[in-house]
Formats: C-alpha cells, sequence, structure tokens
C-alpha cells in the first residue's frame, strides 16, 4: 500500500506534509519489521534532501525500536551532519552511542535500559550501580571507540572519572575495631 502511494505521489501533485507523513509511516514500517536494506532504499529515492532531513528527524521522534532508532541515528549523522544543529546533532550522536553499547548487552536486559539510551553516560553509571561489571568492560570499549575526539556532551574523561568514582566507592568499607576482652 505504501509503495501504491509512493506512485500516486508521483503523478499527482501531493502537499509537502502528506508526502512527509507517507514516507515516514513507511520507513517506520520498513524498520519495525527489520528490513534495513528497503529502508536505506526508501531515503534513497526521495530527491528532496529537505524531505529526507524531514522524515528520518521525525520518525527518530516517534522512539521506534533500538534498531531502528540506531539505524536513523546513523543516517542523520552520516547523511545530514551540516544540515542539524549543534545540540541536535550531539543529541543524535548520543543516541547513536548509547544504542550501539545497549546493542552489545544481552538481548533479555535492554529493555531495562532502553529508556537510557540517549544517555549514554547515565547508562554506564546504572551498569555499574548494577554491578554488571562484565557489561560496563564492553560499554566502556564500545564508547571509547565511538568518541574518537566526537563532541556528544560527555568525554573520555568523564567516563574515566565516572570509573575512578565507582572503583573508589567500591574499595570504601569501613572497619570497625573489636576490643579486646579479658
Amino acid at each position: 500500500d505504501y509503495e501504491l502511494c509512493e506512485e500516486w505521489g508521483h503523478l499527482y501533485p501531493v502537499p509537502r506534509e502528506d508526502l512527509i507523513n507517507l514516507h515516514r509511516e513507511h520507513l517506520l514500517h520498513l524498520l519495525e519489521t527489520g528490513n534495513m536494506e528497503k529502508a536505506s532504499q526508501l531515503l534513497q529515492r526521495i530527491e528532496d534532501p529537505g524531505i529526507c532531513l524531514a522524515i528520518s528527524e521525525q520518525s527518530l521522534d516517534q522512539h521506534p525500536s533500538l534498531a531502528a532508532s540506531h539505524f536513523l541515528a546513523d543516517y542523520l549523522t552520516t547523511h545530514f551532519y551540516r544540515n542539524l544543529t549543534t545540540a541536535r546533532l550531539n543529541e543524535i550522536q548520543a543516541l547513536y552511542m548509547g544504542s550501539k553499547v545497549l546493542l552489545t548487552l544481552p538481548e533479555l536486559s535492554r529493555v531495562n535500559y532502553f529508556h537510557l539510551s540517549s544517555r549514554p553516560l547515565l547508562m554506564l553509571e546504572q551498569l555499574l550501580m548494577n554491578m554488571k561489571v562484565d557489561w560496563v568492560a564492553v560499554a566502556v570499549q564500545t564508547l571509547h571507540q565511538l568518541l574518537g575526539g566526537q563532541e556528544v556532551g560527555f568525554t573520555v574523561e568523564d567516563m574515566d572519572n565516572l570509573l575512578s568514582m565507582y572503583a573508589e566507592k567500591a574499595l570504601d568499607f569501613p572497619l570497625a575495631l573489636k576490643e579486646k576482652r579479658s
């Protein structure tokens, strides 16, 4: 049905907003069914970059599934890097990194941290508080690879400070001296 509507849009004038809505719904449908290749082809078929940007941003703002969010964040940062405001770009890059970290976690646990996907540093802290040390190791490695000089609202130093703080807390334990009884 989406493809039929798209063909109709090529034959008859369709208002810009209706065209954006059609493509957004089609894109979200393809992403939710896991058809990333067709989603990519759909975005490539759209000739107007302004419409393509609007579709991608609106789709991302609808908070789709993890894989869909990851795809859209990657697409936006790759194709519309210069068209986004600095704040929006940082937000999308943080979402990309957070979704990448989530994808490294065991599948059944992802739902517990999905709400933190746009805040990777907070997700890292939550993993530390939940004592998921093995997961933290993978998350830190992933974030180190992704940060590579990018500005996303936090730096490698912020991560290191967080890890140091929790390492210090892990080693901080009170000692109670017992009195010798005669």
